[in-house]
């Protein structure tokens, strides 16, 4: 018995929607990188991109467990010597909730191409309304 590959022109993507609402930050992004990925298919393929689109909404009432408010930090450097910027979570969730889900997701996410087309596949946002209702997403409960 041979296994089966998929073909990149076999794939058929699908529209989900993940409320994010009083759930954990984490939970959430792991839940949505296996639809990104496809890991949730019977036909997946390693070497292929057969993920789904994601739809997150409310992001700004995801909650962070323990002290991470606090103590997880988000680092980036702005390309100048010395240059490296520090972000606290709880600072992060306040002004760009969005910005913070992204970086959960693509961190759960491999660091290839097909990762990257995985994170274009992502749609996020702030509050419970979005402008993706023409694709009927379906509603995955956690």
């Amino acid at each position: 018995m041979s296994t089966y590959m998929a073909k990149k022109s076999e794939v058929e993507r699908k529209w989900y929607v993940i409320d994010a609402a009083g759930k954990s930050l984490g939970r959430v992004a792991a839940q949505a990188a296996v639809l990104l990925r496809g890991k949730h298919k019977p036909t997946f393929t390693p070497h292929v991109d057969c993920g789904d689109h994601v739809i997150i909404i409310n992001c700004k009432d995801a909650v962070l467990t323990g002290n991470k408010l606090v103590q997880k930090k988000w680092q980036r450097h702005t390309g100048y010597i010395g240059h490296l910027k520090e972000t606290r979570y709880d600072t992060l969730m306040a002004t760009r909730p969005t910005k913070a889900m992204e970086l959960a997701v693509k961190g759960m996410l491999p660091s290839n191409t097909i990762g990257r087309a995985a994170l274009l596949r992502l749609r996020l946002f702030e509050g419970a309304e979005h402008n993706h209702q023409a694709q009927k997403p379906e509603a995955v409960e956690a």
